[in-house]
């Protein structure tokens, strides 16, 4: 019997908290999809998802990170067009200067008001509710979300 899982990915919601506002690190895509997106990839084998988040930002960003929480998993067959993932969402925070690296062409360190309308993957979608948990202090609900 061949079995048919979704693949784990990590995504991460970067604060730059040595900024006013807190703006977050989007990278611009090197792979298809091409586009804006959140930082993050495919967690290791024997590699835990706080592992794999942190070496995502440090491949893509150049930033060591602080893992802060654990946002939300977003599971949507639908969110990535090469395959079913599932994607662990972390917030973190860096100071520094980041650099593109690994997958990403080029980033952009972005306040709310500048975040471009269209990202990548369901990425629209994660900073919509992480802006909301972030102004109202709750969490979306689940029923909300495909």
């Amino acid at each position: 019997m061949t079995y048919r899982n979704p693949a784990p990915t990590v995504d991460l919601i970067i604060e730059m908290i040595d900024r006013p506002h807190r703006p977050i690190v989007l990278i611009e895509r090197l792979n298809v999809p091409h586009g804006w997106a959140l930082p993050g990839g495919f967690v290791d084998y024997g590699e835990s998802v706080e592992a794999a988040a942190a070496r995502e930002a440090k491949e893509e960003t150049n930033l060591i990170v602080t893992l802060i929480e654990q946002f939300q998993v977003y599971s949507d067959p639908k969110r990535d067009e090469r395959q079913h993932t599932l994607s662990i969402v972390f917030i973190a925070t860096a100071t520094g200067e980041p650099i593109a690296q690994d997958d990403a062409k080029s980033l952009s360190i972005v306040n709310p008001w500048e975040v471009p309308q269209t990202l990548c993957f369901d990425h629209s979608q994660i900073l919509q509710d992480y802006w909301h948990y972030r102004h109202y202090g709750h969490r979306p609900r689940l029923s909300s979300r495909p």
